[in-house]
């Protein structure tokens, strides 16, 4: 059974995740709270997507625990954790030209059900419900990144977990997905984001976690983060960090010397 809405936290305790001989993740202490929405930011190479894909159940760490509403995730049967987490990767293929309907649908493979209701709203919500039945194969890569989040969205999760989901995207729909994801955590879903747009996640984000070298920089509100002192060590550039209108704006300066 899922977790009731509004309680599907993700903890993380002593994590140390590798891949081969190299160590991704050391040592890492991080929650992210349930009902809000989690930006995971940092360099090229900081270890974002393997945390992301490690807080899926996809990698198992070598050291330390992961747990969804106060469970491991080892725990978790497969189908019942397929339910549970919506996992939407960096990846962008889809290497069958199925109709765009019938690659949202797939969202709906962990249930017992079609829902076709479900498919409809991630269809709607995403804006290619006018695309349902051109073959994925045959839409543009903005198109596409928008159709895998819709199926993503279809799966109806209580945790829902994308690698990078602005990439592709044009403002307008960039816009339109984090008012969908303000949307999912105002229903007390959880929502945990790597990305590159730093004013995007002190704009929307109710938590950040700052990843430098495969460790926690820095972790809490947006405004206690995403900062000169927090970011310039690791990103290795001067920021500028302010607002206009009352918006928030984040954004590199110079490279430091």
């Amino acid at each position: 059974m899922s977790a009731a809405r509004g309680t599907m936290a993700v903890a993380l305790k002593n994590v140390r995740l590798a891949l081969g001989n190299r160590v991704v993740l050391d040592g890492v202490d991080a929650t992210m709270p349930a009902g809000r929405i989690t930006a995971v930011v940092g360099p090229n190479g900081a270890g974002k997507s393997t945390l992301l894909s490690a807080c899926a159940g996809l990698l198992a760490p070598a050291r330390g625990e992961i747990t969804l509403a106060g469970r491991p995730i080892a725990a978790y049967e497969r189908r019942e954790l397929a339910r549970a987490v919506a996992y939407l990767p960096q990846e962008r293929a889809v290497h069958w030209p199925l109709a765009v309907s019938a690659v949202v649908a797939l969202g709906r493979l962990p249930h017992d059900d079609a829902d076709a209701g479900a498919v409809s709203r991630a269809l709607a919500a995403m804006d290619v419900a006018g695309l349902a039945e051109r073959p994925v194969s045959q839409v543009s890569g903005g198109e596409r990144a928008r159709v895998l989040v819709a199926r993503a969205l279809a799966q109806e999760a209580d945790l829902l977990i994308a690698d990078e989901p602005t990439a592709g995207l044009d403002p307008a729909h960039a816009l339109a997905l984090f008012a969908c994801f303000e949307g999912l955590a105002a229903e007390g879903r959880s929502v945990v984001v790597a990305l590159h747009d730093l004013s995007f996640a002190a704009r929307f984000a109710h938590h950040v976690i700052l990843l430098a070298n495969g460790r926690i920089a820095a972790a809490g509100p947006p405004a206690d983060v995403l900062t000169p002192r927090h970011l310039e060590p690791a990103f290795g550039v001067t920021m500028l960090c302010t607002a206009v209108d009352g918006m928030a704006i984040v954004a590199p300066v110079s490279t430091l010397p």
